[in-house]
């Protein structure tokens, strides 16, 4: 019997066909609750800073008072370092968010983190080689390092996971990922024995933070972005099938290991754009994907977009955060992240709620 656009098999041995899904109500309310938080958090991103500039000068300005816009000091607050840092939050939110569920979506491990992938290590080792041998000290060419370095070590894995008698299997993928990124990871500590001044400038891109990030810093990185949501998104009804196990997915007519190769091309486009603009960020692709599924369930359309929110509205809270903790001092964004994710992680590795991911779309 074929199967037509919108029918989903069952799972209990009948044979029989159901409508699939569309995205439930508590779910909808979820999403349009978390996008009026990620609003009022991007409004208190530009109020709130580590200078002098206080939140009611800041609000002076955004509202258009003529004596605060004829501030320099407080135009060049606003405009110039809470707008890019608070735009790149929400950039880097969405990219780990998205990532982290289509990786734990593909592999079927609800642990799974975009650092599995080698994309971390691999955008370390190319920073680490820009500073060292080709005197890339710009933020912006620090930048284009780390995207392509995480973007070649993502390329390198599907490579060696694509091929053999289980290509594109999630233990391939994880093994590949790890062996890499442990190879990338010695190399780096090789370079950095032998030049202090790079061990210097590469200890503050990998500590993890969106100070003194720039609009122009993140205007290339939209489309590579944009390319890498795409197919994120148009890969939910495949990963829904993976779900139901290969075989159904087969028997849908999807490729496994082609989907998984899609996705994991995916998720290094967009893992490479966080990595490039906040260095290495833990937990964050981890920890949204987990609250996603909690308030989606199995509807794996509904879990990116709602890690993406939950992603980005945990990015620019931590960034907020970030100024105020130990003000006029910052706190890399980083060390926040991973004082809370650390415990919440082994409290949902000890969660009896821990269940694999995947479904309908």
């Amino acid at each position: 019997m074929p199967i037509t656009q919108g029918e989903w098999p069952t799972t209990d041995g009948s044979g029989g066909l159901r409508r699939a899904p569309s995205p439930s109500r508590p779910a909808l309310r979820a999403a349009t609750a978390l996008f009026a938080l990620l609003l009022g958090l991007l409004l208190l991103s530009l109020l709130i800073g580590t200078g002098s500039s206080s939140a009611a000068r800041a609000w002076d300005y955004l509202s258009g008072d003529p004596t605060a816009r004829a501030d320099a000091q407080l135009r060049l607050a606003v405009m110039d370092v809470r707008l890019p840092r608070t735009l790149a939050a929400v950039l880097v939110g969405v990219c780990l968010g998205t990532a982290g569920s289509l990786l734990q979506a593909a592999t079927r491990n609800p642990l799974a983190e975009t650092g599995l992938l080698g994309v971390n290590s691999g955008a370390a080792f190319a920073v680490v080689l820009g500073l060292t041998f080709f005197g890339a000290t710009s933020s912006s060419a620090l930048l284009l390092w780390a995207l392509l370095g995480g973007m070649a070590a993502s390329a390198v894995v599907l490579l060696f996971s694509a091929s053999g008698r289980t290509a594109g299997s999630p233990l391939r993928l994880v093994l590949a990922g790890s062996a890499l990124g442990a190879t990338f990871h010695g190399l780096t500590s090789y370079v950095l024995l032998g030049t202090q001044s790079t061990f210097d400038t590469y200890r503050y891109w990998t500590i993890g933070s969106l100070a003194g990030v720039e609009t122009a810093d993140l205007l290339p990185l939209l489309p590579v972005a944009g390319i890498g949501l795409l197919v994120a998104f148009g890969s939910a009804r495949p990963l829904s099938a993976l779900g139901l196990g290969d075989d159904s997915a087969r028997s849908l007519g999807h490729r496994p290991g082609l989907v998984r190769v899609v996705v994991a091309a995916a998720v290094s486009l967009l893992a490479g754009c966080a990595v490039a603009v906040a260095g290495p960020i833990a937990f964050l692709g981890l920890l949204a994907p987990y609250a996603a599924r909690t308030l989606a369930g199995a509807q794996m359309t509904a879990q990116l977009a709602l890690s993406a929110l939950i992603a980005a509205d945990i990015m620019i809270l931590a960034d907020i955060l970030a100024r105020v903790v130990i003000r006029p001092w910052e706190t890399p964004v980083s060390v926040l992240l991973a004082m809370v994710g650390g415990p919440l992680l082994v409290w949902i590795a000890r969660s009896s709620r821990l269940s694999t991911a995947g479904a309908s779309t």
